[in-house]
């Protein structure tokens, strides 16, 4: 037991308070716009856009860059959603759930390579960004880690989560569930951020249930179409 309590506390304790404040705060408003979304409820997006700008506050100091750049773009994309999800299609009714359809499934491909590319290009210059961008680092050569791979491929698959999520396409949420199986084990073990980390599994069960109530609702569209 105490060596599970050490594993979760260890980590914070180079951390001041207001820290491990934030990063609590901006852990349960994700697992609440999880929860909204899962209902289709448009509270998605507010709570998001509050959580990922906390996150992306605190992941620039903790200069995990990868991360810090998946926040600002679902800060980004939570803006563009809020307004399609509420822009309505006829008189009476606001954008439906659909499927992906051949054109989404280019989009999503060519937003998976270019986040990939993306954060491995930030990796590479991790040296010259941590030492307050002194060219004399320029020159010094970056070695990949197994950890960059993994936050570049959860990177480029949140990408494609929030992209498909703001078009409200169902199969957002499989993207959302092979991002969070990635960032479960990145944040436990390597990353060592434990609260983050159980907010990932809370994301993940939120992810196969969303998936199924969102199915449900389509099957219901398509019925009453």
């Amino acid at each position: 037991m105490n060596q599970l309590l050490d594993f979760f506390i260890d980590p914070y304790q180079s951390y001041s308070t207001i820290q491990i404040v934030l990063e609590i705060t901006a852990a349960s408003l994700g697992i609440l716009s999880v929860w909204y979304a899962r209902k289709e409820n448009i509270m998605v997006y507010p709570t998001g856009i509050v959580s990922t700008g906390l996150y992306a506050y605190l992941l620039f100091g903790w200069q995990l860059y990868g991360d810090m750049i998946i926040n600002v773009y679902y800060f980004i994309m939570s803006i563009v959603g809020w307004y399609i999800w509420t822009r309505k299609v006829d008189a009476t009714h606001f954008t439906p759930i659909t499927s992906m359809n051949k054109g989404d499934r280019i989009q999503s491909l060519i937003i998976f390579i270019l986040a990939f590319l993306g954060i491995l290009l930030i990796y590479k210059f991790k040296p010259y960004i941590n030492h307050g961008f002194d060219p004399g680092y320029l020159e010094e050569e970056y070695q990949y880690s197994l950890t960059d791979y993994l936050d570049a491929i959860t990177t480029g698959t949140a990408f494609v989560a929030m992209w498909l999520m703001a078009k409200k396409k169902i199969q957002h949420w499989l993207f959302w569930i092979a991002t969070n199986i990635l960032a479960i084990p990145l944040y436990f073990w390597f990353k060592k951020h434990g609260v983050t980390g159980i907010q990932y599994i809370i994301f993940l069960i939120f992810a196969i249930l969303g998936y199924k109530e969102w199915k449900q609702t389509l099957s219901k569209q398509d019925q009453t179409a």
